[in-house]
């Protein structure tokens, strides 16, 4: 294999050439990782025989295998390459989305959301809110979920190919194919139990991979104050090493949003949304021995969660600590890069930089581990989307609408088949993600239309006895609806993103954060008014579903140091010193 000096690339060497080829080596470690999961597949197809097994891994896993699942379902291609670009894009603001954006929900979801999903047998969320608000709110939140799923997974299959084709030169269609048949084989055959145990062996792949590059990126600048001192000779202008410092202007940072935008769109409505009611993730927790396991692992998650920033942040840090000449971007934005190839100039995308830092500094076997480590990422978040589209569609669409009453296996052969056409729309959206300059923001966006709202809906659901089934209904659908439409305005009106994101120096991602904000608060305002003119749901119909209706057991019996509130206050507290530190 050879690898060019960095200094020797130019943006339009790597628009218009493969960074590296491999070696025999690291084509072994690859081919042997598609062995490896395929491999899995097949063998625990003989322990996939019922609906419970197919869907939900049997309820036997333990904490620790599904916190580990939990996180590696969205250890994606969102999180290796989309944070990556974030960070070079914005700095270290990138890792709030790890923080503030996700440690308070999963201690939340741990807490507080868990014992109502487990304890009702819930397969998934719809089927949550079918329990709850009845078939309407079930139906909208089904299909909701089944098209942002599809989408999702496309977008991994997308990114994978394009890490492909810069890095190693191969065709984007080839690449989409091959590991869409892959993840359709091994889902198709053992279900949530192969998907779990493959997302485990991910995982690991991901943290050996990735950390090659933040450990050896370090010894390059001199550590994280040589990481710092670089930066700021190469921005002076601009605070890229403060998460929290400039939040309190628009003006102040990167990102162009304050402490509002952060704390409340991302922190209370966009985090809390996706890992609570996200049936991508919730499908992982559920899938437990037993009730304190399911409580255990989004705990053991959150711990891991504050750790990823190290894999994925830093290879952005580093980009803009090395890459970048004083007052001179090595990279841009994809739309700026598509704009400019239209005046004849090629010039490299912030997508680019994790592929360029793996270029940098991997040499033979040592490349072949990032390259699988960056496969079994993307991976992940296509099988993580289509195993929970599988479910979602099986229980939640096809069984509450064609076919009632079947023998279980027939739930489990649909599953099978629903696996196939959700690679296969997958597939579809995948080119259709193609034809967009940001793919970050356009995750974002799908998260404020459809996540944000059913946080709403689901935490008044599990809180508030007295909200009513025709209430649960159209706050979802008011909430749902607001956010498409703002969402729209600003696209026909540029200027409306003084009133959306409270600024009309706004980025896309503060745009993203006031929208679901606003959207959520739309879906609770109607939850609240439809409710109290509606009749709501007796009390004996709520027995596991809300909290005053439901039996939780006491854990009073227990070891301090087996409750898992035990864990989540030291995780909290870690979460609490790692804000401080980074201030």
């Amino acid at each position: 294999m050879q690898v060019q000096a960095i200094t020797a690339f130019s943006p339009a060497f790597l628009l218009q050439a493969q960074l590296m080829t491999l070696s025999t080596v690291d084509l072994a470690i690859i081919v042997l990782y598609f062995l490896a999961v395929l491999g899995i597949g097949f063998y625990l197809k003989k322990f996939t025989k019922t609906g419970e097994d197919f869907f939900l891994a049997g309820r036997e896993m333990t904490a620790w295998i599904a916190g580990l699942s939990f996180l590696a379902a969205n250890l994606g291609s969102l999180e290796l390459m989309g944070w990556a670009a974030s960070a070079y894009q914005y700095g270290i603001l990138a890792t709030h989305w790890y923080w503030i954006g996700a440690i308070p929900a999963m201690l939340f979801l741990g807490i507080v959301m868990i014992p109502f999903y487990y304890i009702s047998k819930t397969h998934s969320v719809p089927g949550y809110l079918k329990l709850r608000f009845g078939e309407p709110a079930r139906a909208l939140s089904a299909v909701s979920f089944g098209l942002m799923t599809v989408f999702m997974s496309g977008i991994n299959m997308y990114s994978m190919a394009v890490v492909m084709k810069v890095v190693l030169g191969w065709d984007i269609d080839f690449s989409i194919w091959v590991s869409s048949i892959t993840v359709m084989l091994y889902v198709g055959l053992g279900g949530l139990l192969s998907a779990i145990f493959n997302e485990v062996l991910q995982f690991v792949l991901i943290w050996l991979g990735a950390l090659l590059i933040s450990i050896i990126g370090l010894i390059e600048a001199g550590g994280w104050d040589g990481v710092v001192a670089r930066i700021h000779q190469n921005f002076p202008a601009q605070d890229f090493t403060h998460a929290w410092r400039t939040l309190g202007t628009f003006s102040d940072n990167p990102m162009g949003i304050n402490w509002i935008g952060i704390v409340f769109g991302l922190g209370a409505v966009i985090s809390m949304g996706y890992w609570t009611t996200d049936f991508l993730v919730v499908q992982r927790v559920i899938s437990a021995k037993d009730l304190r396991a399911a409580k255990l692992a989004p705990i053991i998650g959150a711990a891991f969660k504050m750790c990823v920033p190290f894999i994925v942040i830093l290879p952005g840090l580093l980009g803009l600590a090395l890459l970048d000449s004083p007052g001179h971007h090595y990279l841009v934005g994809a739309d700026v890069a598509k704009e400019a190839l239209k005046h004849g100039q090629v010039l490299g995308s912030y997508n680019e930089v994790l592929p360029i830092m793996l270029a940098r500094y991997c040499g033979p076997g040592l490349l072949g581990l990032g390259i699988t480590a960056l496969i079994a990422g993307f991976m992940s978040g296509m099988a993580g989307n289509v195993s929970a589209f599988a479910t979602v569609w099986t229980y939640d669409i096809y069984r509450a609408t064609f076919r009632k009453e079947a023998p279980d296996a027939h739930y489990v052969s649909v599953g099978r088949w629903c696996t196939v056409l959700g690679i296969l729309a997958s597939i579809g959206t995948a080119y259709l993600a193609m034809s967009f300059a940001s793919i970050m923001d356009y995750v974002q966006a799908l998260f404020s239309f459809f996540i944000a709202p059913l946080f709403g809906t689901v935490i008044l659901g599990m809180l508030w006895k007295r909200a009513s089934p025709a209430g649960g209904f159209w706050g979802l659908a008011a909430g749902t609806a607001s956010s498409i439409g703002m969402w729209a305005w600003v696209k026909v009106d540029p200027t409306a993103l003084r009133y959306v994101a409270m600024s009309p120096n706004a980025k896309d991602m503060a745009e993203n954060m006031f929208r679901a904000l606003w959207s959520w608060i739309v879906c609770v305002i109607v939850t609240v008014v439809v409710s109290l003119l509606t009749t709501p749901k007796p009390e004996k119909e709520l027995v596991n579903l809300v909290y005053g209706c439901t039996d939780i057991p006491s854990e009073g019996h227990l070891p301090m140091w087996q409750r898992p509130a035990f864990w989540a206050c030291i995780v909290g507290a870690a979460f609490i010193a790692l804000n401080i530190i980074f201030w």
